[in-house]
């Protein structure tokens, strides 16, 4: 079940014109402990209909408080509300903190942190540069930030001032489309940018973890960059804020495979209790599970986030988009629900196993 728990806002600042910073007080402070990294799935009712949208909390473990950014995107309607409806002292509701984007912090070693934000992808980023900047003192972290221009740079003062504490640890690197002199730090972050910086700025071979935020294709990029360039796949981490096209067209080429084809007999455990469900083979379980009333976790639908995690322990699947599971997890029998769809005439599913 989606356990949604009260917040209490009590404070708003703006960091930028079309983006704030929301202070929140959970009733349960216990549920809301985080890992840096981590986001919030929040749910609104707007003209009778409930929205689900995923907001990365961006203070640090030090700050002793628990903030999330929210930038107004055009058309959205819980961003608009976030930036020019909501006041200190209304109440929203949110499920405990998800996501596994983050780094474990160890005192003792000395890494070398690598991270790449684009807009506001720097809301988890800066949440664990914080973190990891107080927690780990022989540690250095690189910030390569990309924005349109200086004035859509998200906290901007609080990059700044922590580049002033963290002088001999801590790299900030803008790269702005607009406004900037310098060739190599104006227009967008590519493989083609990776290289000049790897070569003049960054000594990529020091590098035990990258961090990428931002934009399908700019994480795509970096990715494939920093695996050309020496990294694994297992040093690189990221978070994507949107899902490509690529998922939509997978989905209707299961519909079309799925036509004339017997349904699958399903057993969703959900809660401790398991339910007998016979689903389409075009349906995916996620919404298999929402169309039988089992209140299943879910937030983006897009193979985004994590929210909707799920194991499956008998039966063949296809998994269509994955930008949130590590490999590991894949082979362990893992799925996004909201992009899983049978194959076999049984499948079993574990939302407990998450």
């Amino acid at each position: 079940m989606s356990k949604f728990h009260p917040l209490t806002v009590t404070d708003i600042h703006r960091t930028i014109r079309d983006a704030v910073v929301l202070t929140l007080k959970p009733d349960d402070d216990f549920a809301f402990q985080f890992v840096p990294g981590q986001y919030l799935t929040f749910k609104q009712d707007f003209d009778r209909t409930e929205l689900r949208r995923n907001y990365s909390i961006c203070a640090g473990l030090d700050d002793g408080t628990l903030q999330v950014g929210i930038k107004r995107v055009d058309g959205g309607a819980f961003s608009t509300f976030a930036n020019s409806d909501l006041a200190v002292g209304d109440t929203l509701f949110a499920m405990p903190p998800m996501g596994s984007f983050g780094v474990k912090t160890e005192p003792n070693k000395a890494k070398s942190y690598l991270a790449f934000a684009g807009g506001s992808g720097i809301t988890p980023i800066l949440s664990i540069l914080k973190t990891t900047l107080a927690r780990e003192p022989n540690s250095t972290f690189t910030l390569i930030y990309a924005n349109r221009a200086v004035h859509t740079i998200m906290f901007r003062d609080e990059l700044e001032d922590l580049k002033n504490r963290y002088m001999q640890r801590f790299t900030l690197i803008h790269v702005l489309e607009t406004g900037q002199d310098i060739d190599l730090f104006s227009g967008r972050v590519d493989a083609e940018k990776c290289a000049v910086l790897f070569k003049s700025w960054i000594d990529i071979a020091s590098v035990d973890t990258a961090l990428i935020c931002g934009p399908e294709p700019m994480m795509l990029a970096i990715s494939a960059a920093l695996e050309t360039h020496g990294l694994s796949k297992d040093q690189i981490r990221f978070e994507l804020f949107g899902a490509g096209q690529q998922g939509r067209l997978a989905r209707q080429a299961v519909k079309d495979a799925a036509q004339g084809t017997p349904a699958t007999r399903a057993k969703i455990t959900l809660d401790g209790t398991t339910h007998q469900i016979e689903m389409a083979k075009d349906t995916s379980v996620l919404q298999t599970a929402i169309d039988n009333q089992l209140d299943p976790p879910f937030a983006c639908r897009a193979g985004v986030c994590s929210t909707c995690k799920a194991r499956v322990t008998e039966g063949e699947y296809q998994m269509l988009t994955n930008h949130a599971l590590e490999d590991y997890e894949v082979e362990a029998g893992y799925v996004l629900t909201c992009q899983c769809y049978p194959l076999s005439d049984t499948l079993i599913i574990d939302y407990d196993q998450h």
